[in-house]
Parts: C-alpha cells; sequence; structure tokens
C-alpha cells in the first residue's frame, strides 16, 4: 500500500517542477528591445507654460455713496412714485352696493328692462335677482356700469397693478341664454 505521505510529496515535486518549467523568458528579451525602439523614437514635448496674468488692483470708489436698498433711498423713490402716480384710486369711504360682494365670475346677466329714459340690467347673483342701471357698482374690484346694451352689461374696474398703482380696466358681464 502507498502511504498517503509518499504520495502527497511525489504530488508536491511533481507541481515544483511544471512551475520551474513555465518559467522561460518566453520573448521577454523581445519585448524589452522592443520598448526601447519605441522610447527612443518617441518624442517628449512639454509644452511652456503662458506668463501668470497681470493682476492690476480695483479701487471701489462707490463705497461712499448711497446704498440704492437703505430705507431713506427706498422713501425717497416711494414718494416720488406717488406724486407721479395718475391719481386714479377707489372711494373707499362710499357705502357698498349689494352686488359688491360677489366676485364678477358668479354674476350672471338674464336680462334687460327699459323704463322711460333708463336701461336696467337683470343681474342672477346667489339665486337673488338684482336691477343694476348705469352708475351702479358690482363685483369685489370696484367695477362701476358704465353702459348696457340687450346683450352685455359694460363695466369699468378700478384694480391695483404689480407695482401697488390703482388703474382701470375694462369688463364686460354677458346675457346668458336660458336652456331649453
Amino acid at each position: 500500500m502507498i502511504s498517503w505521505y509518499r504520495l502527497g510529496a511525489g504530488a508536491f515535486s511533481l507541481a515544483l517542477i511544471l512551475g520551474l518549467a513555465g518559467c522561460g523568458d518566453n520573448g521577454v528579451p523581445e519585448i524589452k528591445l522592443w520598448m526601447d525602439g519605441i522610447r527612443q523614437q518617441t518624442k517628449v514635448s512639454i509644452p511652456t507654460l503662458s506668463p501668470p496674468k497681470k493682476f492690476t488692483p480695483f479701487s471701489y470708489e462707490a463705497k461712499n455713496l448711497i446704498d440704492p436698498y437703505s430705507p431713506s433711498k427706498l422713501a425717497v423713490a416711494f414718494a416720488k412714485l406717488q406724486a407721479n402716480s395718475s391719481g386714479m384710486k377707489p372711494d373707499l369711504e362710499r357705502r357698498r352696493e349689494p352686488l359688491e360682494a360677489y366676485p364678477i365670475d358668479v354674476l350672471k346677466m338674464v336680462g334687460t328692462l327699459q323704463k322711460p329714459g333708463l336701461n336696467y340690467a337683470l343681474i342672477l347673483a346667489d339665486k337673488t335677482l338684482f336691477q343694476v342701471r348705469a352708475g351702479n357698482y358690482i363685483g369685489q374690484n370696484f367695477g362701476m356700469v358704465s353702459g348696457i346694451t340687450e346683450t352685455a352689461v359694460e363695466l369699468k374696474e378700478i384694480v391695483q397693478d404689480a407695482s401697488g398703482e390703482w388703474v382701470e380696466r375694462k369688463a364686460k358681464l354677458e346675457l346668458q341664454e336660458a336652456k331649453k
């Protein structure tokens, strides 16, 4: 019988011999020769660095001027703006009319009435019918009725624009046809 010790030693010896047999040069000198040739043919070029830019110091002259965001400067600009405004603004002291409680988009014109010398529009708001004539106010944007035709109520509303100035814009409330 073969002992395990001898078998292990034999396998180890065989592995050692095969490992050393694989350590031939396998063309390493040829590769080294090729690498040396390439190194001699390659030209190394290092670009020269451009000289650094000359720094010229800057003198900040505006530090002694008024800050553009200072409250005093803003107050002066706001006062000029108020002085140049058109002067248009709604009469906030007058008594409100019932239709001023509703936004214009929920109001519906459902008809007109004509009396001698006067035209009235019939406005439906919250299932309640109102009569309006030229000079009445409707809507939440200080809308005054400027004209009434058979098909529409013309309004002049006074609203604030983005800068806070009051401007006038026209609006129209058209007749709503009854559905059959």
